[in-house]
């Protein structure tokens, strides 16, 4: 997944949401809405997360150094992790705790029309916003549906931006139906109620990106249709005959490192089987580009050792998935 369609994405988000987020503090301001505090802070948040993965994106480019040798690529997973922290603890938390305020002491809006007009406003924004995520998400996520593309992305910056928006979109519903049974029945519980409804939302959503993010902050490996692109690359037939067991993993959302053992005929010499792994590497580069770090180990290929299958004690890990001779 490219970095510049999550920019654009990020920055459609960052816009709306700095926009919103002074239209219903000044809501909160002249009505006394909970629900709009609750979605100023929930917009302050987002607007913090948005500045963190532009952060993020900006640190995962530096170069490698000796300390760092496989680069910064996961700095953009750490960023999108802290971005599930500051919507968890800023978004939901707070929600949540000023919704049961408000419910244990309700009082009547003021100025009702200032909640719905900003209301209705964020509502336009935050469409915009959602819009432009799921039209630079679409390219990318190809056959797969919305909650395999969220869950396999190895780019944090979308998946993140479309919960998010998605999650705006719900919790400004939600604020909507708050202040509209609060205008209806003139008790003001309703609109704690609303926002104790987004709190939870939020935290929900949290959660979920506190999932993925974690997931992709361990160590992730190459998609099943990269890893059929990278065995089929590595054996020519000739010198190399087959892939013993390999591993991936993605160093970053663009940066994918490859170790596998390979096998070679054991009359080969150490010049061929050397102008061998030199031809395979840039076979593997050339059907999956995103493959940067590519250590191949040459073996000699036993009728004996296959039969006993993977070895777990093999490489780190225990046996590969994709293990076979």
């Amino acid at each position: 997944m490219s970095a510049s369609g999550g920019t654009k994405a990020i920055v459609a988000a960052l816009g709306a949401n700095l926009a919103i987020a002074v239209s219903k503090l000044v809501a909160f301001a002249f009505s006394g809405s909970s629900s709009m505090l609750a979605e100023g802070v929930h917009s302050l948040a987002d607007s913090g997360n948005q500045f963190l993965l532009l952060i993020g994106g900006k640190r995962a480019q530096r170069e490698a150094t000796p300390q760092h040798p496989f680069g910064y690529g996961r700095e953009r997973y750490v960023y999108a992790f802290l971005v599930s922290i500051v919507l968890f603890s800023l978004g939901g938390m707070f929600a949540v705790y000023e919704g049961y305020e408000k419910i244990r002491h309700p009082h009547e809006l003021e100025n009702w029309y200032w909640p719905v007009a900003v209301l209705v406003f964020a509502i336009l924004a935050e469409g915009y916003s959602f819009r432009t995520a799921v039209k630079e998400s679409a390219a990318l996520r190809g056959t797969l549906t919305w909650v395999q593309f969220i869950r396999r992305a190895k780019a944090p910056e979308l998946p993140v931006v479309l919960l998010e928006d998605f999650g705006a979109l719900i919790g400004l519903v939600l604020a909507l139906g708050g202040v509209g049974l609060a205008l209806l029945t003139g008790d003001g519980i309703w609109d704690g109620i609303g926002t104790v409804c987004i709190g939870v939302l939020l935290v929900l959503i949290a959660l979920v990106l506190a999932a993925e993010t974690k997931s992709l902050l361990l160590g992730e490996s190459a998609g099943l249709e990269e890893v059929k692109k990278i065995e089929a690359a590595t054996v020519d037939g000739d010198t190399v005959t087959g892939v013993i067991h390999m591993r991936t993993l993605h160093l970053g959302p663009e940066e994918l490192l490859v170790a596998a053992k390979i096998a070679v005929q054991h009359d080969d010499t150490a010049a061929e089987v050397a102008a061998a792994i030199d031809a395979a590497e840039a076979r593997i580069r050339a059907a999956v580009p995103i493959a940067r770090v590519i250590y191949l180990e040459p073996d000699i290929y036993s009728e004996a050792e296959a039969a006993k299958g993977p070895d777990a004690e093999a490489t780190p890990g225990g046996p590969a998935q994709n293990a076979g001779h």
